[in-house]
């Protein structure tokens, strides 16, 4: 499918002038624009949630631009917003007809801004803790991935204990994701083993795990063949209990955990999804983004149930909350039929639904938390991390408590 040319190179010169604003410019303004160009809602004053790359504060642009020459002045204003919201629904509405019609394309280079952190080395609160926050890497024939593995400072090797495999969501590093949502803590806490596998910018420009490749949905092909070597490596080099290996991740790191569990129900004990989307959900980019809309491909079967707790918020504009629902809908057990429906509310933060799916024997096999008012951000995640939502409840605690019932 040939493209408009004319089209994306608008788009370019717009992103090019809103990077001049900062990363988190482009990046509110392009969501803006996917969303049909319509203008923020005013809301109600409340925390906001932490971008990778904050823009300066408002003081510190106003003493550093300087005012425009009188011969500037009265030229009109180039709007790059404006232009986005011109041209960006067009944009998706080409992707969308090529999707219906089943037509092939490449998508142009759209020049957005750049996020590669080299969390490698880097110094954060995440590494603040007294245990080891330690760098790795492993290779397969699909390729290369790093990792940061953070070991407790109460871990002696004498004892098995278990793993956490944490995927992060796009333009986020294993860093950034762990100060968000403190597993480093809880796993000093519970002395247990916290992996972090990054993935590279030279297979996603935007970090994202790629969820939508149908060779990436694969046993061991593509990107889940080098998570589970990850996993199979750190439970060889440590002394991992196997029987309490778990793998949990947020938003595109939620739909390659969905994967993980389904293509490695040997390896894997249960599954976290925070903001996710069920397995198979898409196979290109086309439909990436209308399954990111609530419109998912007829998905292959997973084949057997998979112990999955679920976490998505019910003001989720970026990943559809009727995701969250097909997630559970795919990893329950046919014989969990015991349901129990909770509703609760944190002290000065969300309410949310809790719904547990539970076996003949009580244990909970399936639960999915709909968190009333929450975004597109980790759920009771700190701000030293991006895309969290300190308003809780606790996701990283109540995957830890649910993750316990499997062992």
């Amino acid at each position: 499918m040939k493209l408009n040319e004319k089209l994306f190179a608008g788009v370019r010169q717009a992103t090019r002038a809103l990077l001049k604003q900062g990363p988190a410019a482009a990046t509110s303004a392009i969501q803006h624009a996917l969303q049909g160009g319509r203008p923020a809602a005013a809301a109600p004053a409340k925390p906001a949630m932490r971008d990778i790359n904050p823009p300066p504060s408002g003081a510190h642009r106003a003493a550093a631009a300087p005012p425009p020459p009188p011969e500037q002045a009265a030229a009109p204003a180039f709007d790059p917003q404006q232009m986005l919201r011109q041209f960006m629904p067009d944009m998706m509405a080409n992707l969308d007809r090529a999707s219906e019609a089943g037509k092939a394309f490449t998508m142009p280079s759209f020049e957005m801004p750049s996020f590669d952190m080299n969390f490698t080395g880097r110094t954060a609160p995440a590494e603040a803790l007294p245990g080891q926050f330690i760098d790795g890497s492993h290779s397969n024939a699909a390729g290369t991935r790093a990792y940061k593995l953070y070991v407790p400072s109460n871990y002696t090797g004498k004892q098995a204990v278990p793993l956490v495999v944490m995927l992060h969501g796009c333009t986020q590093d294993p860093v950034d994701f762990a100060s968000g949502t403190q597993m480093n803590q809880l796993a000093e806490e519970m002395g247990c083993l916290v992996a972090y596998p990054a993935q590279s910018q030279q297979a996603n420009s935007s970090r994202c795990w790629n969820w939508f490749h149908e060779k990436d949905q694969m046993r061991d092909q593509g990107e889940p063949s080098i998570i589970a070597g990850i996993t199979r490596e750190i439970i060889a080099s440590h002394n991992i209990d196997p029987a309490q290996v778990y793998v949990a991740g947020l938003s595109a790191g939620g739909a390659m955990a969905t994967i993980m569990g389904t293509v490695y129900p040997e390896l894997y004990a249960a599954v976290g999804v925070h903001s996710g989307l069920p397995f198979a959900a898409a196979h290109d980019l086309p439909s990436a983004l209308a399954a990111m809309k609530g419109k998912f491909a007829t998905p292959r079967a997973p084949g057997t149930s998979i112990p999955i707790i679920v976490f998505h918020g019910d003001r989720d504009t970026t990943v559809s909350p009727a995701a969250g629902d097909a997630v559970l809908a795919q990893g329950k057990a046919s014989s969990a039929r015991d349901i129990l429906i909770e509703p609760g509310k944190v002290p000065e933060g969300h309410a949310y639904t809790r719904t547990v799916h539970r076996q003949a024997d009580g244990t909970p096999q399936a639960e999915q938390w709909l968190i009333h008012g929450a975004g597109h951000a980790w759920s009771g995640g700190s701000t030293q991390g991006s895309y969290t939502d300190a308003k809780g409840p606790d996701a990283s605690r109540e995957m830890m408590r649910f993750f316990q019932t499997k062992r």
